[in-house]
């Protein structure tokens, strides 16, 4: 499955960029994380709940962040299990554009799931992924937006 969208939020390049690489901000906005560790400044690991259709599942991860574009660019790959429930595996392309005063974020995603939650079909798992992502940066706007309003 792939995904892509732009959002735009009230906040410079760099505010944006450094919320990107706070895994306490993160954790706020992953919809179901429950934890989110960073090992290193390159390498998190995660554990999620989510509901995919009739699909509970716990799933366990890692992700790997390549900021060798920072803090414009940056790219992350990442895996997870959830048991029986299966696997999903994918990247993401993270562009961040000033705009005046507010930052453009444009990302490309793709994923790759497998188990049972492959077998709910890929309607159900592509608009479920869609509105999780949806939900991810409409928090994420939120959390910059209403930080920088009390760092500025």
């Amino acid at each position: 499955m792939d995904m892509k969208d732009e959002i735009r939020i009230g906040a410079p390049v760099p505010v944006v960029f450094a919320a990107l690489n706070d895994p306490v901000v993160l954790k706020d906005c992953i919809p179901g994380c429950e934890e989110l560790v960073k090992e290193s400044d390159t390498e998190l690991t995660a554990k999620v709940s989510l509901r995919i259709g009739p699909v509970k599942a716990k799933f366990s991860g890692a992700v790997t962040l390549d900021q060798s574009g920072a803090p414009n660019r940056f790219s992350l790959t990442g895996s997870g299990n959830g048991g029986i429930a299966g696997f999903a595996k994918g990247g993401a392309d993270v562009e961040l554009r000033a705009e005046g005063d507010d930052t453009v974020l444009t990302y490309e995603a793709k994923a790759e799931i497998g188990g049972k939650i492959a077998q709910l079909g890929s309607r159900l798992v592509d608009s479920t992924a869609k509105k999780l992502s949806r939900q991810f940066f409409e928090r994420f706007k939120d959390v910059v937006e209403t930080a920088d309003a009390v760092v500025s």
